[in-house]
């Protein structure tokens, strides 16, 4: 399969929309700008989805669904909301189409105009805040811990599978508390199980930041964020948590009566992820053979490959491999035997090396005889003969090994690629040579941001959290500064 496939050092950007496609993850749809997510890629985000909602159900949230469709007037209640949203929003103007009168096919029915227009959600906030009114009364109903799976649309013009497109998946968190430091807390609280989620589960290793007042989300007071490093030396945003402070309440009339009597204003969070961490688990980890998975988000962690030349070999050995299979399951490892007699071995091995799943055993007549099995694992390549006897603790062992592993060359990679700048001319070069993650100083002030994105197309990805204060002087403008932030390139 990896037959014809571009390498990372001849174009990452052509191997990553090749790798997407050739390994079942996705493709192009019909409709410009949207994808279709195959039963692979898709099995990928159900066991993101699965981890993510059970990290937040063990939180204290809940789930819940609110429309698609968010009237117009809504989004002009905040006014830095509908800003940061206008250029973005699908718009449904009419309800209803008839035949053309020559017969040509349907047509909007003019006379089924709306009287306000729909917007196709881009996010959910208007919508929820509008719905929370009517369940907030009282301080007893506070918190809100609310969580959405659902679809969005932001209208892209250019767009790249999984990492950007009109359409996408995402959750989205919309909390509801009585004071301040509790929405602040739920914010931090948030972004921490996007961390953990992010390294103990896709093995990215990420930094933990806020963004600066230019880069926050319409309508926060604050929004943190994750950023991870990928292979081209590009960063990118796998989660972000916003403090919302009293601006959605105050622009809906959210308020509570309060233990004391009084009547305040509620405060809000809102939090999500979307299918660009699908993005973000291919570019950090698959390689020029193409995809590689951490066995914990893998759907399939082992798969077994039979060898034989005769259906009474095939019988023997399938007996043996279905034994092994249910061995493996019973520890809560993902197995599939393939004896398929439609593919060679051959051809096996490599559809299962580039579609990134960790083990790979093959077992033949040789094996039967000496009671041993051929083990390959995808991150490095290695192989080795073990005994049947005691495969599955092994196999779970190895598993666990892997994951280690991916997490530590993913974190090995990005420390090669973190390189502190004093001055401009070094600042250019390192981002126009190596990439990565810059730290630099910077003097706070937006005109100076926005020169050097303008100038380098470089961004803050973020100001890391627990930052390290130290006197220096503006990588761009020579002012004053009192600690580094990350510039990088970014998708």
């Amino acid at each position: 399969m990896a037959k014809d496939f571009t390498s990372r050092a001849e174009d990452y950007s052509q191997w990553y929309n090749e790798l997407v496609v050739k390994a079942d993850l996705a493709d192009h749809s019909a409709v410009r700008g949207c994808m279709v997510i195959k039963p692979y890629g898709y099995a990928i985000w159900e066991k993101m989805q699965k981890e993510l909602d059970r990290m937040f159900k063990e939180t204290g949230h809940v789930n819940a669904y609110f429309p698609l469709f968010i009237p117009k007037s809504y989004l002009s209640k905040e006014a830095d909301h509908v800003e940061g949203f206008a250029k973005e929003c699908a718009v449904v103007t009419h309800y209803r189409l008839k035949n053309a009168e020559d017969g040509s096919g349907v047509v909007v029915d003019p006379d089924a105009k709306l009287e306000e227009e729909l917007i196709v959600r881009p996010t959910s906030e208007t919508i929820i805040w509008n719905t929370y009114k009517g369940w907030i009364q009282s301080y007893r109903d506070l918190p809100i811990l609310v969580n959405q799976w659902a679809n969005v649309v932001r209208w892209e013009m250019r767009t790249r599978l999984f990492l950007r497109t009109a359409e996408f998946l995402w959750q989205e968190g919309h909390t509801a508390h009585a004071t301040q430091e509790e929405a602040v807390e739920e914010t931090r609280k948030m972004l921490d199980v996007y961390a953990e989620f992010a390294e103990n589960f896709m093995a990215i290793p990420v930094v933990k930041g806020v963004k600066t007042a230019s880069e926050r989300f319409a309508g926060a007071l604050d929004t943190y964020c994750i950023e991870a490093l990928m292979q081209d030396g590009k960063a990118l945003q796998a989660g972000t948590s916003h403090f919302l402070g009293q601006n959605f309440a105050k622009a809906f009339d959210v308020k509570y009566a309060t233990k004391e009597g009084g009547n305040e204003y509620v405060w809000a969070t809102s939090w999500g992820v979307s299918t660009r961490l699908m993005g973000a688990l291919i570019m950090t980890h698959s390689d020029d053979d193409g995809l590689v998975l951490p066995p914990n988000l893998a759907p399939t962690q082992v798969v077994i490959v039979p060898i034989y030349k005769s259906e009474e070999e095939l019988a023997k050995i399938s007996a043996q491999a279905l034994k092994m299979k249910s061995e493996l399951e019973a520890k809560g490892i993902s197995v599939k035997f393939d004896d398929r007699d439609t593919h060679k071995p051959g051809f096996k091995f490599a559809e299962y090396e580039f579609k990134g799943v960790p083990v790979r055993i093959a077992i033949g007549p040789r094996d039967m005889e000496n009671g041993t099995v051929e083990v390959a694992r995808r991150d490095t390549k290695e192989k080795e003969i073990l005994q049947q006897g005691d495969l599955a603790n092994k196999v779970e062992h190895l598993l666990e090994n892997i994951q280690k592993n991916l997490y530590q060359k993913a974190l090995d990679f990005r420390d090669e690629m973190t390189q502190q700048v004093d001055s401009w001319d070094e600042f250019k070069d390192v981002l126009e040579n190596k990439g990565g993650f810059i730290l630099a100083h910077w003097d706070g002030t937006a005109e100076t941001e926005e020169k050097i994105k303008q100038e380098t197309k470089a961004t803050i990805r973020c100001i890391p959290l627990n930052n390290k204060q130290e006197a220096g002087k503006c990588v761009y403008t020579g002012n004053p500064s009192t600690q580094r932030v990350i510039f990088a390139k970014a998708y």
